[in-house]
């Protein structure tokens, strides 16, 4: 059984979810599956967002580190439902993103030390000392990044959900709303409350 991240069959994750709270592994692995595919988008999406980062961490090992982090959550916590699940494993992935991001922040990470012996480098030769700007903005940029997950991670939880369905699981709209039992409008609605809230605690710097 295989699971396709644009189609998701809401009733196939519930059964895979009873099998495994019954003690299926195999169940247990499928729902993994379904994280595997959005996980790899997601850790793929930032590292080509911050090619600096890229030269330390690979999406593999982001992705890696993801799923171990959603294994030990599994095994200390027996998701009561299929919304419980997907938003224990949403919390994963993005606590995986928030360290990344913090990782390689400030003049002792990786991008600050390389910015700094950049900089040296550049006016002892006398030369220009700019910096590409892919390169000198990125721990901004970083910081922005870090800021989204931890504003997400604060939302209400009925907007939190909803941003868990549909950015970090990439669910539609329908699925998100069909999960969390309630209309399609008011997924849409609270979307929107939550884009508009995201954009103004960031004045509009969403990375």
């Amino acid at each position: 059984m295989s699971f396709s991240s644009s189609s998701i069959d809401s009733l196939v994750l519930r059964q895979c979810l009873d099998r495994m709270r019954a003690g299926d592994v195999q169940a247990r692995d499928q729902l993994l599956q379904h994280c595997h595919a959005r996980f790899e988008r997601l850790a793929r999406s930032m590292l080509r967002n911050f090619p600096v980062v890229r030269r330390w961490e690979q999406t593999g090992d982001v992705l890696q580190n993801s799923l171990v982090r959603l294994l030990k959550a599994l095994d200390a916590v027996q998701p009561e439902s299929l919304r419980h699940f997907l938003a224990l494993a949403a919390t994963q992935i993005r606590r995986e993103l928030l360290d990344l991001a913090r990782r390689y922040q400030g003049p002792q990470s990786p991008v600050g030390k390389q910015l700094s012996n950049g900089h040296a480098a550049a006016s002892s030769a006398h030369v220009d000392p700019a910096e590409p700007e892919d390169l000198t903005h990125e721990p901004l940029r970083l910081a922005e990044w870090g800021e989204l997950h931890d504003r997400i991670a604060a939302l209400p939880t009925d907007e939190r959900e909803v941003c868990d369905l549909l950015w970090y699981h990439g669910f539609t709209q329908p699925e998100a709303a069909s999960v969390l039992g309630v209309s399609e409008r008011t997924v849409k609605r609270r979307w929107q409350t939550v884009r508009l809230k995201l954009h103004e605690q960031l004045q509009g710097r969403l990375p």
